[in-house]
């Protein structure tokens, strides 16, 4: 027997302003959680580095169930709501895992998901940024199918990789979540845009919750938001830690992809690189 849709719900953003004390995190996620469930959300979503966004962060490391999934978990019982954690530093020998948790109603951790890919760079000027250095990647792409849908999960940089999105799109994700600690600079230029282009090429909704705020090495774009597959933006956050507030219609996926059937209009046939005879 197959999965009862739940075709219409109330989704809730987090957007975030973390920073080096955890307890005082948690207490702000408890109370946005709180104005989620006033407000009438079935599914709360936190960002990226929510537990903790500081100097040190592999030294923040937590087993998976540990401290912040339980009181996540605590509080999904609580308020019979499902959570998306966001991500936190997972234990994973010398360097963590960026780690994201899907838990249900009854605080059982449906999920997980580690960020796959990693930002490693040179630039011009000689500097460098090895996200590598102090992070393992991920191996597994993650699905999870819900009441609420089918449910695909990427990390910040993830947004940059059009293949895994078509991925999860083609072997059924309905909505993709996209925990985030974009930068300020990056976030003016390519993040509604991406964002936008990943919704408009799969069909899908797309749920972005971003930090913001003063971080110790940059200042986080915030601007969290949901798209719907049309890449209409119907949720767009203010620019200060709060809860925003949107509707998610599984329905709109059927309608849009009757209109633009580009996952069915595919040539995977050609999809492959050959060399000239």
């Amino acid at each position: 027997m197959g999965l009862e849709r739940k075709e219409k719900y109330k989704i809730a953003l987090c957007q975030m302003d973390s920073q080096t004390d955890k307890e005082e995190n948690l207490k702000a996620a408890k109370h946005m959680i709180e104005e989620a469930v006033t407000n009438g959300a079935s599914l709360v979503v936190f960002p990226e580095n929510m537990n903790f966004c500081g100097k040190g962060l592999r030294y923040q490391a937590e087993p998976v169930p540990g401290p912040t999934t339980d009181f996540l978990a605590e509080q999904a019982r609580k308020h019979n709501i499902w959570i998306m954690s966001g991500s936190i530093p997972e234990t994973c020998g010398e360097k963590p895992k960026n780690t994201l948790v899907l838990i249900d109603p009854t605080g059982e951790i449906r999920c997980k998901y580690s960020k796959l890919h990693l930002f490693d760079v040179d630039l011009d000027d000689g500097s460098s940024f090895r996200e590598s250095h102090s992070v393992t990647p991920g191996e597994d792409i993650v699905l999870c199918d819900t009441e609420l849908g089918n449910l695909g999960f990427t990390i910040c940089y993830d947004l940059r990789f059009g293949e895994l999105y078509r991925l999860l799109s083609l072997a059924g994700a309905q909505v993709i979540f996209v925990p985030a600690c974009f930068a300020m600079q990056t976030g003016q230029a390519h993040w509604e845009v991406l964002l936008r282009a990943r919704a408009i090429e799969n069909g899908v909704f797309i749920v972005a919750c971003n930090q913001i705020g003063e971080k110790y090495n940059m200042t986080a774009y915030g601007r969290s938001m949901v798209i719907d597959p049309w890449g209409k933006v119907i949720a767009k956050a203010e620019d200060k830690p709060g809860v925003l507030m949107a509707e998610i219609d599984l329905g709109r996926i059927d309608e849009v992809r009757k209109q633009i059937p580009s996952l069915a209009n595919r040539r995977a046939d050609l999809y492959e690189l050959r060399e000239k005879k």
